[in-house]
């Protein structure tokens, strides 16, 4: 594999860092306040600090992920990878800093759906980023991946099931020394874990968004030189012929980022303004130049 510059390095972990604190904005100031147990360990910290207050929704998360780790290196070894590690105790000391730094006790507004939104959007896409970046912020994902590897449940299954009862949990309410049914913050937490489910996918395929062109043309060499020296990217050029006409044409199959679809479909047009050209949406490019397909 290419070993990564000190730029890319740089690049990579301001990348990590963003999503780590994405998400630990969307636990701290909308999640926890509100009680929103979307499953998770920040959704388990969430509940055992309402239930035992005498340690904060931070503090908890961080000695579940310690524990978590722990099981993980005892059940999978060498599995528990070093950025597995440092997303999941970046994000809980980053709770306990906004604890220490900002503390809140009560919710930023008087609209708890509004508030949903925020924490499915900035978790979501706080998630996305470090999926993107090959990581994981571990929690109940090692729970998964024990399931996974003792019973014939993927991790799929397993996550959504373990994410499941966590965020059914928290229909049951503490007040004193009496349980009560706290239907309105179960129903929020019910949704989100569903909405976070679709979310994390959808911002995951926007993230990784890239434009695939076919481009039918009589002039391949102009096409394809602009794409090679001005875009730096390949092209597959094959040899077509029109079922109507029975005229030869060539066929450039080529493939670039979101922000450059603009500039080559333009560029096509200016080349041979008569090209047929055919653009789709993919987020699975793997190979030179896009995503690494040994991972």
């Amino acid at each position: 594999m290419k070993k990564k510059t000190p730029t890319e390095y740089i690049s990579y972990y301001a990348f990590l860092n963003l999503g780590i604190l994405l998400m630990a904005i969307g636990i701290y100031f909308f999640k926890a306040p509100n009680g929103f147990a979307t499953g998770g360990v920040s959704g388990l910290s969430i509940i055992l600090s309402n239930l035992f207050p005498v340690l904060s929704q931070a503090t908890y998360m961080l000695i579940i992920n310690i524990l978590l780790l722990a099981v993980r290196l005892i059940f999978l070894g060498k599995e528990c990878g070093g950025l597995t590690i440092f997303c999941s105790l970046l994000m809980s000391l980053e709770n306990r800093l906004f604890e220490i730094i900002l503390p809140i006790s009560e919710p930023l507004t008087d609209y708890p759906l509004l508030e949903l939104v925020y924490a499915v959007l900035l978790t979501g896409i706080g998630s996305a980023i470090i999926f993107k970046c090959k990581a994981s912020s571990g929690g109940t994902d090692i729970v998964a991946l024990i399931l996974k590897k003792h019973t014939n449940m993927n991790v799929g299954t397993a996550l959504l099931f373990t994410d499941f009862l966590i965020a059914a949990a928290t229909f049951i309410g503490f007040s004193g020394n009496s349980l009560y049914l706290d239907a309105q913050t179960g129903l929020f937490s019910l949704m989100g874990l569903f909405a976070k489910v679709f979310v994390v996918d959808d911002i995951i395929d926007s993230i990784n968004l890239c434009k695939s062109f076919t481009i039918i043309t009589t002039r391949p060499e102009e096409v394809t030189e602009y794409i090679m020296k001005n875009m730096h990217h390949g092209a597959t050029v094959l040899d077509g012929r029109g079922a109507f006409t029975g005229d030869g044409r060539s066929v450039i199959m080529t493939v670039c980022r979101r922000s450059e679809a603009i500039r080559l479909r333009k560029a096509v047009n200016d080349i041979d303004a008569h090209a047929f050209i055919i653009i789709t949406k993919t987020s699975e490019i793997l190979g030179k130049g896009f995503r690494d397909n040994t991972n």
